[in-house]
């Protein structure tokens, strides 16, 4: 018998992500690719490792005792592999290696991207990838191995993330800003924005949680009458005077209360609206980050250092 590690790899992914479906989404392949993979170690084991029963049903196709055993074994494997990179960069002293790293556009923008940008020079055998992504598809990436660091966002006002598996580190506290439509006049504070038109933000945002933790705390009545995923959205609806938004200081080009590029927004901090909380996550193995990896959160924290606390 002679088995595949890089069939190993996917059902393990299958393991960690909870079925074949979401573990194809997280390692960018056909589901039938991941059903072939899985087939193919089958044919070398001589043992059903996925669980068939459960296809065209509501629940997701999951793994046989004997594939959740081998499961075990696959993650035991990445154990070692990860051993062993940590091993040999302490012994030649190089740091070399891709490293996947996930986030939302403003984090691209102003974390990710500068810091990549100084890592081209500071450590060039470190091969930074990008990927814009969001918590959940991420957090099924960061299991599966097919990614090695997130940034993801939270009301700074909930509790710090707790996810299994999984460490959470704290880059920084992104300070919310009301805008407004230059049209309504001065706004002094929240009551003079009572009863007006939002822009709220989908379900499970970072967004959407702020603007229900206003609404209870303070009694206000907000119009949600809009809903963005982007803030470069939400602040064209406010530059057509249609809503207000909260939207925090990392998304605006701020000079004084001006918004860079939008001539009609006047940005106004205000007491008690908060702020969101970026964390970077990574996966919570003993060799984990990988010495690649952990350079580049060494270098987006710095960045994020950079910024007012």
């Amino acid at each position: 018998m002679q088995i595949d590690p890089r069939r190993l790899a996917v059902l393990r992914a299958v393991a960690e992500a909870g079925g074949v479906l979401a573990a194809a989404s997280a390692l960018h392949l056909t589901p039938s690719a991941v059903s072939q993979h899985i087939a193919r170690l089958e044919a070398e084991t001589g043992v059903t490792l996925l669980d068939r029963s459960r296809l065209g049903g509501r629940r997701a196709a999951g793994l046989t005792p004997a594939g959740r055993m081998l499961a075990g074994h696959a993650a035991r494997l990445a154990d070692v592999l990860a051993a062993a990179e940590h091993d040999l960069t302490a012994y030649t002293g190089k740091i070399t290696g891709p490293v996947s790293i996930g986030a939302f556009p403003t984090a691209i923008r102003h974390l990710v991207a500068p810091a990549a940008r100084d890592l081209a020079t500071t450590a060039p055998a470190v091969t930074v990838r990008i990927r814009q992504c969001e918590l959940e598809p991420g957090r099924a990436a960061l299991r599966t191995g097919e990614m090695d660091l997130l940034i993801v966002e939270s009301d700074a006002a909930d509790p710090p993330l707790d996810l299994a598996g999984l460490h959470t580190v704290k880059l920084l506290d992104d300070p919310y800003r009301v805008v407004v439509p230059r049209s309504w006049g001065e706004v002094a504070d929240l009551d003079t924005l009572n009863g007006r038109p939002w822009v709220d933000g989908p379900p499970g945002s970072a967004l959407r949680r702020v603007l229900d933790r206003l609404s209870a705390r303070h009694g206000l009545v907000l119009d949600r009458r809009h809903e963005c995923m982007e803030f470069p959205a939400a602040l064209a609806l406010v530059a057509a005077g249609l809503a207000a938004a909260v939207v925090p200081a990392l998304a605006l080009a701020l000079r004084g209360g001006e918004v860079d590029g939008y001539p009609e927004v006047r940005a106004v901090a205000m007491p008690l609206i908060g702020a969101r909380r970026l964390d970077l996550l990574h996966r919570a193995g003993r060799h984990e980050p990988s010495p690649a990896a952990r350079t580049v959160a060494v270098a987006l924290a710095a960045r994020a250092r950079t910024f007012p606390r």
